[in-house]
């Protein structure tokens, strides 16, 4: 890294439960859950943090969760458990450890302040758009509360140096160990200078880190801190709003399932009309089983309560952009926008997104139940497709990457300004 780049990680000084709330306080992320299965999440458990990352929970019911009085009681929230002692930030700066697996899963990652400056410069690396009423709600809440809640999963390349980092810190008790949903999550303090140390040598010889999820807060992170920084005649660049709450797993740990579609219609086709204009492309089969796709450019296809493999009868050009050769385009340019007339998947109404953790009973489901006509089983894109796509500039196509698990909310936060412990 050059001497002028900025860091891309740095220690901070974590907002955290104190040890023996940390089960009460940890709750699923903000944007996973409604509003609806917040309420009953939340039912009987005064400390969870839903309280402060969903507060329109305790407001009556109907409240627009995009008032001004929502995130005031937030704010109020977050003030009241510090002032309890719930939450308790520690004495100096600090890197954690953060360990989550289901099954037989796990990745073990660190949890830092990603530099506000790296991410402006591209160096803590994004592959999604963003919408701008999305990002108005993250700073709202980050501004109302006073610090980055919400954790931005992000990945780098293997690393020794890390790796041994955190095997030395998961080899002792963690901190906290909780269960959500199935999902362990361990988390560990680092606070020995050696290994502060190692860290910031090992991120800062890294080129770049890339977001996986988290695209919103990352931005939101981005324009809270040109606010903070125009607002400060103190600002330099290294004030405790220059950084965003990330946590960074090494790629090879990192897991993406499928990300499915199901379209409302057939665009007026008959079933054997649609059929017939899939064959154009795709090599179709019926098959007496689910299909679930095992390898790049095979899909499966539900209709009519029969299921069919397909495959690319022609596959991408090996000259064609990182994004022109995955499935999801794949997909879209030669059945969805062609065939059944989906332009834009972003803002259609026609076609929807289930997350490969639903399964391909997901998709049956939708189907069956008349909700959809057609439902589209996907092989998930790679974590080096996903690279490729940000290293080349390019932005992923809407809903193709779904990362499981997911993180945990409440275990850490990043403060913006100074609260009294």
């Amino acid at each position: 890294m050059s001497e002028q780049a900025p860091p891309l990680v740095r220690p901070f000084r974590g907002l955290r439960p104190a040890p023996h709330y940390a089960a009460e306080v940890a709750a699923p992320p903000y944007d996973v859950v409604s509003t609806a299965e917040a309420v009953e999440l939340a039912r009987g458990r005064p400390l969870s943090f839903l309280h402060i990352s969903k507060p329109e929970i305790d407001l009556p019911p109907g409240t627009d969760p995009f008032a001004p009085e929502v995130y005031a009681k937030g704010a109020e929230n977050m003030a009241r458990m510090i002032g309890d002692g719930i939450l308790v930030r520690d004495e100096g700066p600090r890197y954690y450890v953060y360990r989550m697996g289901t099954g037989d899963h796990l990745q073990t990652g660190i949890v830092g302040g990603g530099s506000v400056a790296a991410y402006d410069a591209n160096r803590i690396r994004r592959h999604e758009l963003t919408r701008p009423d999305k990002e108005d709600d993250r700073v709202r809440q980050i501004e109302a509360v006073g610090a980055e809640t919400g954790p931005v999963f992000t990945f780098h390349r293997p690393d020794a140096r890390l790796a041994a980092v955190t095997a030395r810190a998961v080899a002792s008790a963690p901190a906290y160990q909780v269960e959500l949903a199935g999902t362990r999550h361990g988390l560990w303090v680092v606070d020995d200078q050696a290994e502060i140390s190692a860290i910031d040598a090992a991120f800062d010889a890294m080129d770049v880190i890339y977001i996986a999820d988290g695209h919103h807060r990352s931005a939101a992170a981005s324009r809270v801190a040109a606010s903070c920084a125009a607002a400060d005649p103190a600002a330099d660049g290294t004030r405790p709003y220059d950084y965003f709450l990330i946590v960074s797993f090494p790629a090879d740990e990192v897991q993406i399932l499928d990300y499915n579609r199901v379209v409302k219609d057939l665009a007026g086709l008959e079933v054997e009309a649609f059929l017939a204009r899939v064959a154009e492309n795709f090599d179709l089969g019926e098959s007496a089983a689910p299909v679930k796709p095992d390898a790049p450019h095979a899909f499966g296809m539900y209709l009519g309560g029969r299921w069919y493999a397909m495959s690319l009868k022609e596959p991408p050009s090996a000259g064609a952009a990182p994004v022109a050769r995955l499935d999801i385009s794949l997909l879209q340019e030669r059945l969805l926008g062609p065939v059944l007339g989906i332009g834009d998947p972003r803002i259609d109404k026609r076609i929807d997104f289930i997350g490969g953790v639903r399964g391909l009973e997901g998709l049956e489901a939708r189907v069956d139940g008349g909700e959809a006509a057609v439902a589209f089983a996907l092989y998930p894109p790679s974590v080096a497709d996903l690279m490729g796509v940000a290293d080349a500039g390019g932005v992923m196509p809407p809903k193709s990457t779904w990362f499981e698990p997911k993180l945990a909310d409440g275990l850490v936060s990043l403060v913006l300004e100074h609260y009294p412990t």
